[in-house]
């Protein structure tokens, strides 16, 4: 631990003469310091759990890619800000799809036109989570053509036409 030295010894000089105290010497022992920071260091390095960041490969086509889609093979799906999914294929009025029922959904769509192309409209005020469980659903049902755009508000008087709420 600590050590003190005070500095005992023999006295010389006149006995009238005011002494120079001699200064006490401390010294602290840092070997505990160190073990104790050894101990809690690998404590939380083996308790803690290393997590991998999961991650989603998209391949995205080049920037002056155009290509001809036709209304029947276009399956759009909106996405609003309370997460609720509306669902249209080609110029057909938008209708409600059940969060619940998507991937059988989505599977029954692609089993009957295999050149499906999707086109998800998400809402900026929605939450992320609701994209991204809309594209591992489209992983799940094995749909690979699929495209992501913002919810515009033109989309938004489309669906409240549609569905007749305010």
């Amino acid at each position: 631990m600590g050590a003190l030295d005070i500095g005992g010894g023999r006295e010389h000089g006149k006995k009238g003469k005011r002494k120079k105290k001699r200064r006490i010497g401390i010294r602290i022992d840092m070997t505990p310091l160190v073990d104790v920071a050894f101990l809690l260091l690998t404590f939380f390095m083996l308790t803690t759990t290393f997590s991998l960041p999961q991650v989603m490969e998209i391949t995205l086509p080049p920037s002056e890619t155009k290509s001809e889609v036709t209304e029947a093979s276009l399956l759009l799906l909106r996405v609003m800000e309370d997460g609720q999914i509306f669902w249209n294929m080609g110029t057909e009025k938008p209708r409600v799809l059940d969060q619940n029922e998507l991937r059988g959904f989505l599977q029954d769509r692609v089993n009957s036109n295999p050149n499906m192309i999707t086109l998800i409209k998400v809402d900026r005020k929605s939450k992320y989570s609701n994209m991204v469980r809309i594209i591992d659903e489209l992983h799940l049902a094995n749909i690979t053509r699929y495209s992501l755009a913002p919810l515009l508000e033109q989309d938004k008087k489309i669906v409240t036409e549609a569905v007749g709420t305010p």
